[in-house]
């Protein structure tokens, strides 16, 4: 495969060519690792490296091609993928991306980075996110701030920002991410990017973080990867407190099935009396354009957010820094302020914002099989902020005590769905007219990715997005 090719295939397509012999695994690493010498000093994307160790975990995946028949391989053999910086991998350090974080090593993977292990991925370095991971921007004082390959004066989003500047720059053709109120979804829509939010309890996770609110997944470049990548890392898990239902057949084999006729909602204007940029507003309207031609019933829809929904949210997502083990004092303002907030909340407040939140969003998904099957909406209310401004904003409101403005305009679209624990997937069917992605996201009923896959990829043929490349 020329070397071009090899940087913008997918996940499926690389490891269809290891397997047909056309590609070594070795060379795809080698591939990889030129790519990242040649542009990370540009977006700062994968912020630790071990070459050596992937270059031999390559070699040996090149000699295991050589004695195996392709059929015996495992989906992904030899395919890279860079770790998100908050999740631990044995034998490697995780910083969170931060000063605050220990030394040494870990002792345990994180169960998705097993699941990648076993299907053939080689491990290949890690990606930046903020501190900790709770602003929508891949931006830290440590190792400073990860830019969009569309347009370096903006982010890529977060947290998974690093996972998807790297992949949209194609330095690899997948990488892992985890989303826990928009995390995956919004740095797909602002890199151009699918980006899927499984449901609660779908891939199995050491601790079910953020009442489970947090998932595990990936970013890639098409839809039918996604799913194949969904196969290989869902549960059920016997270990698990939440384990999602099974999916009646594997969800690569929705890729092309026919959703049938769908009522899809429409939303166009923001909750919170919160200002919509016209472009995302374009991005909805010309994807239910494209939903409405292929015989879907179209119609308006709102997304209500109650007043206590907010507060409770914070309680929980602030608790989350209790399971680190860190050097506090040099954390950054904005993530001291958090768990100062969180350490201010006694347990009966905590257990009331729980139950708080599981009846607003049983509210919430009340919608689902009843006004609609699937919601359609922009991923965020608002284009890529510029690259750093997050950063900035969030240790602004640190000193000042007031909230980031920007972090509720990125996430009040994707954060809802996190605590409602339903299935959601960003599409990058649409470009702003500077040319900078712009997502919609669509949203089924609970434990429903199946049907997701199957809209997912009819927009995939009628807005198609493979074509498109970075300036970068």
């Amino acid at each position: 495969m020329a070397d071009d090719i090899l940087i913008y295939s997918t996940a499926l397509e690389i490891a269809e060519a290891i397997r047909n012999r056309q590609v070594s695994p070795l060379e795809v690493m080698e591939s990889v690792l030129a790519r990242i010498d040649a542009v990370n000093p540009k977006i700062n994307a994968v912020i630790w490296r071990n070459d050596g160790e992937a270059l031999a975990n390559a070699k040996a995946a090149t000699d295991t091609v050589a004695r195996s028949r392709p059929e015996d391989l495992p989906p992904f053999h030899g395919v890279p993928i860079p770790i998100k910086d908050l999740s631990k991998v044995k034998g490697w350090p995780i910083t969170y991306g931060s000063w605050a974080a220990p030394e040494g090593l870990s002792q345990e993977s994180e169960l998705i980075v097993e699941a990648f292990q076993r299907a053939g991925f080689i491990l290949t370095g890690r990606t930046n996110t903020p501190e900790f991971g709770p602003i929508p921007a891949a931006e830290n004082d440590r190792y400073g701030i990860t830019r969009n390959p569309w347009n370096l004066e903006i982010t890529p989003g977060g947290s998974s920002g690093g996972a998807a500047s790297a992949t949209a720059a194609g330095v690899f053709p997948v990488a892992h991410g985890n989303d826990g109120g928009g995390s995956i979804r919004i740095p797909a829509s602002c890199c151009g990017l699918v980006g899927l939010k499984v449901s609660r309890g779908r891939i199995p996770t050491l601790v079910t973080y953020w009442e489970g609110g947090a998932v595990e997944g990936v970013l890639t470049r098409d839809v039918a990867s996604t799913a194949a990548i969904l196969d290989v890392t869902c549960g059920p898990n016997r270990g698990q407190w939440y384990n999602a239902p099974d999916p009646t057949r594997p969800f690569r084999s929705e890729v092309g099935a026919d959703p049938g006729k769908l009522r899809i909602g429409l939303l166009e204007e923001a909750p919170l009396g919160l200002p919509m940029d016209p472009a995302c507003t374009e991005a909805a309207r010309e994807a239910a354009t494209a939903l409405e031609r292929l015989g879907h019933h179209i119609k308006p829809a709102s997304l209500d957010i109650a007043a206590d929904f907010i507060p409770a949210l914070f309680n929980v997502l602030n608790s989350g820094l209790a399971d680190y083990d860190a050097d506090w004092d040099k954390a950054e303002p904005h993530v001291r302020a958090n768990r100062v907030a969180a350490q201010a909340v006694d347990s009966l407040t905590y257990v009331r914002s729980v139950h708080t939140l599981q009846q607003l969003t049983r509210n919430m998904m009340a919608p689902w099989g009843t006004d609609f099957d699937v919601l359609l909406t922009p991923t965020m209310t608002i284009q890529p902020p510029r690259a750093g401004e997050i950063l900035e904003a969030v240790h602004a409101g640190a000193e000042s005590g007031a909230p980031a403005l920007q972090v509720f305009q990125m996430a009040v679209l994707t954060a809802g769905f996190n605590m409602s624990g339903q299935p959601a997937i960003s599409l990058p069917t649409h470009m702003a007219a500077d040319g900078t992605p712009i997502g919609i996201q669509l949203v089924s009923g609970p434990w429903d990715e199946a049907l997701l896959i199957r809209l997912a990829s009819q927009l995939e043929t009628a807005l198609p997005w493979a074509h498109r490349r970075p300036p970068l």
